[in-house]
């Protein structure tokens, strides 16, 4: 029976991915969780900062309630971000940080991202001569 590819660990796959230099290995790389451009959004917003509220990401981002909260709770779940609720004046009051981890997968993601365009700009300067 074929080697599948479910049948290998994610961290395996993922450091198999980060040591291939070939494209399609370099974007399998890349952080799903992070690379969702409303998740995305939210964490380069956070990264910015020290934390922001509820409002000021949905301000920032562009996102409806609805979607901001949905990406919230999935970065929450991915340990990327952590929220505090808090009642105030009959209202609550949401904020978000990035976690540590959150801070070193977004770092990583970014380096990502500088290796795969570095390498698409080499390739296209290769073809232009």
């Amino acid at each position: 029976m074929g080697k599948n590819s479910l049948s290998v660990p994610p961290e395996k796959e993922r450091l198999a991915a980060e040591n291939d230099d070939s494209m399609p290995a370099a974007l399998a790389g890349l952080n799903r969780v992070i690379h969702e451009p409303a998740r995305l959004a939210i964490l380069t917003v956070l990264s910015a900062c020290a934390m922001a509220d509820f409002k000021y990401l949905q301000t920032a981002t562009g996102l409806s309630k609805g979607n901001l909260s949905v990406q919230l709770s999935r970065l929450e779940e991915a340990g990327l971000t952590a929220s505090q609720r808090v009642i105030e004046r009959k209202h609550t009051l949401t904020t978000v940080v990035l976690t540590d981890i959150g801070l070193g997968e977004l770092a990583r993601y970014w380096r990502q991202i500088e290796r795969i365009r570095a390498h698409t700009t080499q390739r296209i300067a290769s073809k232009l001569k």
